[in-house]
């Protein structure tokens, strides 16, 4: 590889590394599935026989209602008709550009994971940045803007938008006659992040739309729902540009989710916290032997950025040394799709790994930058 286009060029780098490199990159759930995941995966015989016995309808509501209660979303339109589900996030987010007015105008949270808004530039939608910033401080975008997009926990930095800041957004939006736009992939991994935000939205009476995703929270490698909700106040065509991109998700599939998500509130949620923070606190400890430290301390999402000093190796030099040195991480400039000179001083490593392949992804990149790093600013 030569050239970096997006994260995902280098996440599909990491996944076919010939070398068996250690991957850091992409934000899936790539563990060893715990006993309790493993009996449920045991059963995927059963799940296809199901699948042709049950209708897809009743198979399809009960992955909803176990997948929206899983992650405190009472309120979710289920049993709708209005919850369309796809094999990812990524495709929904898709379907959601296409639905948009050829030529509109979209604020996007900023800095974002890079699909994001590569995918609605490629639908001719424009964009204009919208800062963390002026989220907290709750400057809302005006006219010309038509939808706002905003990403509950954000990815990378794990920002949660408060419920407060949510419902000021929201009434802003109805009085602007604007659509907003969540995509929630990493709400399932952090409680604070599960407030009821459907209550928060039609309380407001705005037209949202919402993306959730399962690839986050399981080890499922791949086999996975993302999930495209809209609001009865919604008039885009979703249903037909849904419709242009496939038939159904796997029924066998949505069983798995099913299952999944019981067993996130019998326990999983909590098993899956303990690696991860295990994971943070390791980078955390590592990376201060050679005076860096977590540029998020508060995230509790499962990827951290790591500050490299102004005087230091930047994150595109230090992503190069990384790949020499067998390990794959993200350089954090394509997340600043905006401004990627803004995201030269960060760098993000993946948590939702085994510890051991996160403790020796991390002490290699400790020492690449030591060796990079000026003498004064590695001790």
């Amino acid at each position: 590889m030569t050239e970096i286009v997006n994260l995902t060029t280098m996440e599909v780098d990491a996944l076919m590394d010939v070398d068996g490199g250690l991957n850091l990159t992409d934000g899936h759930a790539r563990l060893v599935l715990t006993p309790q995941q493993s009996d449920i995966v045991a059963r995927i015989p059963e799940m296809f026989v199901e699948a042709t016995r049950r209708p897809f309808s009743e198979i399809e509501l009960a992955a909803h209602k176990a997948f929206f209660s899983a992650v405190g979303q009472h309120t979710a339109p289920v049993g709708t008709g209005r919850i369309l589900s796809c094999y990812s996030s990524t495709l929904a987010t898709d379907i959601v550009a296409r639905a948009l007015p050829a030529g509109a105008t979209v604020a996007v949270l900023h800095p974002t994971f890079d699909n994001i808004a590569d995918l609605l530039r490629t639908r001719g939608l424009r964009l204009v940045p919208m800062s963390e910033e002026d989220l907290l401080a709750k400057k809302w975008p005006g006219a010309p803007v038509d939808a706002i997009v905003v990403t509950l926990p954000n990815n990378p930095t794990g920002l949660i938008t408060p419920e407060g800041h949510l419902r000021s957004l929201a009434e802003h939006a109805a009085r602007n006659n604007q659509t907003v736009i969540i995509d929630a992939s990493f709400r399932g991994q952090v409680r604070d992040a599960q407030y009821d935000t459907y209550a928060v939205l039609d309380a407001a009476g705005c037209a949202w739309i919402t993306i959730e995703d399962t690839g986050k929270l399981w080890p499922t490698h791949e086999l996975k729902i993302g999930m495209l909700a809209y609001s009865e106040r919604t008039d885009l065509p979703i249903e037909y540009a849904f419709s242009e991109s496939l038939l159904a998700a796997s029924p066998v599939v949505l069983q798995l989710i099913t299952q999944l998500a019981g067993d996130w509130v019998d326990g999983g949620y909590e098993r899956a916290r303990d690696l991860v923070e295990r994971n943070r606190a390791t980078v955390k400890e590592t990376i201060a032997q050679v005076g860096l430290r977590l540029a998020d301390p508060d995230s509790q999402i499962s990827v951290a950025r790591i500050e490299l000093p102004e005087e230091g190796p930047d994150s595109a030099v230090l992503h190069k040394e990384m790949l020499v040195r067998g390990v794959h991480v993200l350089p954090c400039s394509p997340f600043h799709w905006a401004d990627p000179e803004s995201g030269l001083r960060y760098i993000r490593v993946s948590l939702a790994r085994p510890f051991e392949t996160v403790r020796k992804a991390v002490q290699t990149m400790a020492e690449a930058y030591r060796d990079l790093a000026p003498t004064p600013s590695a001790h």
